[in-house]
């Protein structure tokens, strides 16, 4: 075995120790050991995708000398570290980008607390995108759900407080519904490893035993997994959540944590239940309707925002049904739409919190929208950041979110009825997105009013850079997607090898 194959175990542990010694260190040694772990993580997860694209590989990494259900396994192809990678990368920069609101908002004698939540953040993150046991993936959900429970309540204010409370009782509703749907599928199946599942619960489904027990089973880790990422009806907890938190908090919990979820949701699909399974199940079709209803109700709801921040908010509840849609399409053209629209979504998300909090600095640290009129003139800066942020998420071309839009619609022509509902969906969202988001930049750039007050101008654009990091990352995937599309395309090839 090449010493890069042990990279996945070495990062989830080292996440491990530096949560632990963040934790007992103060702010400043806390803080630099936490941005250093995620350097740390951006180059281990980089090598271990050259190591399987550039050898066409995957393979499983047994930890310890004891096979599941009493040890625990990994599995690494290209899929798993490129999400690795990608997670990292967001977790970096929004830490980076809202740092000063970080040291502002959050009371002084926690900030290491912080650090350290974030570190556990990240262990959860990599383990999901790595674990090839289901029961481990229940796991690390829950040190996910109470780590950002930690990095929302962190803000101390009796709106956080409520909506932390309301974000821990959804996640543990879903948790509760995964953990449930893990136990019935032990019980028929006798196993936790998704090889090992999938084998099984294929020769149950052709001898047609205990096909409504899977069902169930299915429908309930699908069903909770969909409440912790916010899919309808279950998204009315991401207004406060990601638009009250401190930015750095709302760019992480937008933008990686929700799709961490999604992405083992893609695992038990794919890789334990088997695509054929599911979509015999009928929850497939499920998740198709829930997803289209999603992008229209999330879409309408932002347009009756009246705070910035909630409005963005909103905007991903209708942008995780875009995810939700493409799985329930069931095709390989539509998964990778999906691949791209987490893409999209864990890039733009994060960017438009940090320039929104940005733009409302420079309005007297309000969110309100008569508030922020002109804004973008007061910061230009954060004005720019977050117009390119809208443009890329109504699909605008040049911009990342085109490309997923695109694949969406190229997708809908190989189904059958569905073909239909999928195009009009994506016309009626696309429309929705342009008038909140036009209406919003309009906003920003409308005259300033007299009384308005001015934010200072030093270090304007160093506090800027990391979201201008996630933009030209964005632009670049927006006008060359092909070298992204082809790594998912070979990834798909060996996602359900080992």
């Amino acid at each position: 075995m090449s010493f890069v194959q042990n990279f996945p175990f070495f990062s989830i542990i080292l996440c491990l120790l530096c949560a632990v010694a963040t934790f007992v260190a103060g702010d400043r040694w806390g803080r630099r050991l936490t941005i250093g772990l995620l350097s740390v993580s951006i180059v281990l997860q980089s090598c271990v995708l050259w190591f399987c694209a550039s050898n066409n590989t995957s393979y499983a990494y047994m930890m310890g000398h004891y096979p599941a259900p009493w040890g625990n396994e990994i599995a690494a192809g290209i899929i798993e570290p490129l999400m690795a990678l990608l997670f990292s990368v967001v977790l970096l920069l929004s830490v980076l980008g809202g740092m000063d609101h970080i040291l502002k908002d959050i009371p002084a004698d926690r900030h290491h607390l912080y650090w350290s939540m974030v570190d556990l953040t990240l262990v959860s993150l990599l383990a999901l995108s790595y674990t090839n046991d289901i029961f481990t993936g229940y796991v690390f959900i829950e040190i996910c759900t109470i780590a950002s429970c930690a990095l929302l309540s962190a803000k101390d204010t009796g709106r956080t407080l409520i909506a932390s409370v309301r974000y821990m009782v959804f996640a543990l509703v879903g948790s509760g519904l995964f953990l449930i749907g893990v136990i019935f599928t032990y019980s028929i199946t006798g196993h936790l490893l998704f090889p090992q599942l999938h084998e099984t619960i294929a020769a149950l489904w052709a001898e047609g035993t205990y096909r409504f027990s899977m069902t169930v089973a299915i429908g309930l880790m699908t069903a909770g997994l969909a409440i912790k990422s916010g899919l309808f009806p279950f998204h009315f907890w991401m207004p406060d959540t990601y638009g009250r938190a401190t930015p750095a908090s709302s760019g992480i919990l937008s933008g990686v944590v929700s799709k961490a979820y999604i992405l083992l949701l893609i695992k038990v699909i794919y890789r334990a239940v088997g695509i054929e399974v599911f979509a015999a199940s009928g929850i497939q079709s499920v998740l198709l309707i829930f997803g289209i209803a999603g992008m229209i109700v999330g879409s309408v709801s932002a347009i009756r925002s009246k705070r910035l921040t909630t409005m963005v908010a909103y905007s991903s509840a209708a942008q995780i049904g875009y995810i939700y849609m493409g799985l329930g399409m069931g095709t390989q053209a539509a998964l990778l739409a999906a691949f791209l629209h987490i893409f999209s979504h864990a890039l733009t998300k994060p960017m438009l919190f940090l320039s929104a909090s940005q733009l409302a600095d420079a309005s007297g640290g309000h969110m309100d929208f008569p508030s922020l009129q002109g804004a973008g003139h007061r910061n230009v800066t954060a004005g720019v950041l977050f117009t390119a942020g809208a443009l890329s998420m109504v699909g605008v071309p040049l911009f990342i979110g085109f490309i997923p839009k695109l694949q969406f619609a190229s997708a809908a022509f190989e189904l059958t009825w569905q073909k239909w509902p999928v195009l009009l969906a994506l016309a009626i969202s696309t429309l929705l997105n342009v008038l909140y988001f036009l209406y919003t930049a309009m906003v920003l750039w409308l005259p300033q009013k007299d009384n308005a007050a001015f934010c200072p101008q030093e270090r304007r654009w160093i506090a800027s850079a990391p979201a201008m990091v996630l933009l030209a990352i964005g632009l670049v995937i927006g006008i060359h997607s092909a070298p992204l599309t082809a790594l998912l395309q070979q990834g798909f090839a060996l996602f359900c090898q080992y």
